[in-house]
């Protein structure tokens, strides 16, 4: 995994772990690396590992069982979805309209591209 400068490594960290729940590569219920692992496979400090999983654990995504391990908590799928779609809608999206505006994409064109991502996406 490459880390970019301009986020924290432990949230960057933790879009990991969300990406591997969205994407169902994680299920709900499951056990999850250990902070060793985990630190061992990204190649960070553990500590920086178990930053990101208070963090998760902080917003029940994770659940931890002592001595057992950390789990992934039922309803996270949800959880994770609606905390990136609020940031989306917050901080991402209105730069994409900042831009078409000033790029003179038309709601009509956004929309015509969007389906066709879509389209490209399902291939």
């Amino acid at each position: 995994m490459e880390f970019n400068k301009n986020q924290p490594i432990y949230l960057q960290i933790a879009e990991y772990v969300s990406e591997n729940i969205l994407t169902s590569k994680w299920k709900e219920g499951d056990r999850i690396l250990s902070v060793r692992e985990l630190s061992m496979k990204l190649q960070v400090n553990p500590n920086t590992v178990m930053r990101t999983y208070n963090h998760l654990q902080s917003e029940e995504v994770l659940y931890n069982q002592r001595g057992i391990g950390y789990f992934i908590s039922e309803g996270s799928t949800d959880k994770i979805r609606k905390i990136k779609k609020d940031h989306y809608v917050k901080v991402d999206l209105p730069d994409v309209f900042r831009t078409g505006r000033l790029l003179g994409i038309t709601p009509d064109e956004l929309s015509d591209l969007y389906n066709t991502y879509l389209k490209e996406a399902g291939k």
